[in-house]
């Protein structure tokens, strides 16, 4: 069982880092659900990106109308994936 100390903090155990994937300086949201603390590591941005493309090609009416985002792709999302990127770019260099 995991502790809390004077500042606040907790260590998850090493099982749960592991399983979830969570290693040093991943960033993780943390929320309240039912009554209970719900630590969740944040998503990927490059994942973000490829999960919204595959969800475009699966929704398209005919396969052969979807591109990728880098491909002629509509300006505004461009403008969002860039932005994801760039925002991801700035956390890593923390």
């Amino acid at each position: 069982m995991a502790k809390v100390d004077s500042k606040g903090r907790i260590v998850l155990p090493k099982e749960v880092r592991e399983r979830l994937d969570i290693t040093p300086g991943t960033e993780v949201a943390i929320h309240e659900e039912d009554g209970k603390a719900v630590v969740e590591p944040e998503d990927n941005p490059e994942q973000i990106i490829e999960r919204m493309e595959q969800l475009i090609t699966e929704t398209s009416p005919e396969p052969g109308e979807t591109m990728p985002l880098d491909e002629g792709a509509d300006p505004i999302a461009q403008k969002h994936r860039d932005a994801i990127r760039r925002g991801a770019a700035e956390n890593s260099d923390e």
